[in-house]
């Protein structure tokens, strides 16, 4: 095949869904950007030349003769012609269900071409598909090309596993020439499927390609992928990977804070590198759904999301540009608790506060579930965020999401107080800054440490009553950066009437939770090394429930 592994981009992907099982999916056509072409892979061929004089107003002669898979001349196909270069650069010219022989005009150039065959079932089985690309056609003079569907060689994609069962597959193809590049691709819900290079090589690495099979299973999918680049599209293609090839995902999902105990969460799982058909999971709420991945090809993203309640909008979980390991298993909870402010680590996560000048912007994510996952509308009744500056209120920003706000600030240095609370249909949260801060020339971070509580809860977001229970807890932010001069930790099992501090030994405090239908709220005070302080308070954190009975 001529190719190796890529090393993949952190892109995000689309997430076309399927027709019927007899058609061939030809959904992922539109990428618009200047100088990119989106269309669809090209057929095998023969390529022989007739002449060299041009035909009218600069063109040559381009003759596609297409053979299907008995040999003879058919009309069940769709071909397309990419400009890589000359006027036509970056445009698509599509010819499908013509005479088996058709002749365009084409202007001098470097081209891509693609031609897709369907081949009629035998009794039950589904429809064959072949699909022939040609990264390189340079045309510079009269040129026939016969598109001979016998050329193709099998895709076979599998998982190890008797109870999957395929759903669908998408080959891609992306070609670059000179800045501009040419994207073509297959989609088929059989498994009769079969592609072939036609030509020439192109330069070296001009060629990325990938091919993506979906399989379904009980509670779960198989989602099989493999990427390369080289000099020329993918000519056949069998993986049979062994379980120990592939690595796993497993989603568990939360029951929403209104105690709905019915509906489902809905998980797109797709690789990150370029589009995919993929296949959504629907995972019931308080169960879980599995995902076998193949980790070759490249970063994945995972995006989780909850129907509103309401007519609002859905409310989504972003999980984006991981790499899983072969043999692995990374498990995701989603919508538990406890919930509360949580600061991406990682080096290039935008700041959640910044000062530009005087002007103060806050997206703190207040609200993300006990894994640590933001999410897009999380469920809240109100939403405060107050500043206070040298000891005087300056400005209160109410019903805004919660943890986001912008304020205009006098540019002399100051000691500022910022308060961000938000009630929840369970509990509330609160977290209050302070730091000082003044005037800056360019957008500067702020000084903001957020702790996260990780109390090991139930789907359901409960905790057995009377049961001595480990709360973890983790310092994220300036303080992580700085250090930490202080922290301590209370706990209140009356709704924050009374508060009992809990020593916290190597990253944890222990507790007894009380009886059944109460409530444990929890408390952090800290101090950086900078004398930056955090007071964050979760009232009603999670609630506990009655041991189960034996019998």
């Amino acid at each position: 095949m001529n190719a190796y592994p890529e090393t993949p981009s952190s892109s995000a992907s689309p997430r076309p869904r399927a027709a019927t099982r007899r058609t061939v999916l030809r959904g992922l056509g539109a990428a618009t950007a200047a100088g990119t072409a989106a269309v669809c892979l090209p057929a095998a061929a023969h390529a022989t030349t007739a002449g060299t004089t041009p035909g009218a107003a600069g063109t040559h002669a381009l003759t596609l003769v297409h053979l299907g898979r008995d040999g003879a001349p058919t009309t069940a196909y769709r071909t397309l012609l990419t400009a890589l270069s000359g006027p036509d650069a970056g445009s698509g010219r599509e010819v499908k269900e013509s005479p088996a022989t058709v002749t365009l005009q084409v202007p001098a150039g470097r081209y891509m071409l693609d031609s897709t065959f369907s081949t009629p079932p035998a009794g039950e089985e589904d429809w064959g598909n072949d699909w022939l690309v040609r990264p390189r056609l340079d045309l510079d003079r009269d040129t026939t090309l016969v598109l001979d569907a016998r050329v193709a060689r099998p895709v076979d994609i599998r998982p190890p596993f008797v109870d999957a069962a395929f759903e669908q597959a998408g080959l891609f193809a992306e070609v670059t020439y000179e800045g501009v590049t040419g994207f073509v691709n297959l989609m088929a819900r059989s498994l009769d499927l079969r592609v072939a290079h036609l030509g020439p090589d192109t330069e070296r690495g001009a060629v990325r390609t990938w091919a993506d099979s979906y399989w379904s299973r009980p509670a779960g999918v198989c989602a099989l992928g493999y990427l390369f680049r080289g000099e020329r599209a993918l000519t056949g293609l069998v993986r049979h990977p062994a379980p120990g090839d592939l690595a796993t995902l497993v989603v568990r999902a939360g029951v929403p804070a209104s105690g709905a105990g019915t509906g489902a969460g809905l998980v797109d799982f797709t690789p990150s590198p370029g589009p995919s058909p993929a296949l959504p999971l629907a995972v019931p709420f308080g169960g879980t759904g599995t995902f076998h991945l193949t980790p070759e090809r490249g970063t994945w993203d995972l995006v989780y999301s909850v129907p509103s309640a309401t007519e609002g909008p859905s409310n989504t979980h972003f999980v984006l540009g991981r790499s899983y390991a072969p043999g692995s298993t990374t498990v995701h909870t989603f919508d538990t608790p406890v919930h509360g402010p949580a600061l991406d680590p990682s080096p290039d996560a935008r700041p959640v506060a910044l000062r530009t000048g005087d002007t103060l912007d806050l997206t703190v994510p207040l609200l993300a579930d006990g894994d640590g996952h933001v999410p897009s509308s999380p469920p809240f009744t109100a939403s405060t965020v107050t500043l206070h500056r040298n000891g005087a209120l300056l400005a209160t920003r109410r019903g805004e999401k919660p943890g986001h706000a912008s304020f205009t600030l006098p540019a002399g240095r100051a000691s500022y107080r910022l308060t961000a609370s938000a009630t929840r249909p369970r509990g509330s949260v609160t977290a209050t800054w302070t730091f000082t801060s003044a005037a800056t020339a360019t957008a500067t971070e702020l000084p903001l440490s957020a702790v996260r509580f990780g109390a090991g809860l139930d789907l359901d977001g409960t905790a057995p009553a009377r049961t001595p229970s480990r709360v973890t807890v983790t310092v994220q932010g300036a303080a992580r950066r700085a250090g930490v001069r202080s922290l301590t930790v209370s706990v209140s099992t009356d709704g924050g009437t009374t508060w009992t501090p809990a020593p916290l030994t190597a990253g944890r405090i222990e507790l007894t939770t009380p009886a059944p239908g109460r409530t444990v709220s929890l408390r952090a005070e800290l101090t950086d090394r900078d004398g930056n302080t955090l007071t964050q308070t979760h009232r009603d954190a999670y609630v506990t429930r009655a041991a189960a009975t034996t019998r």
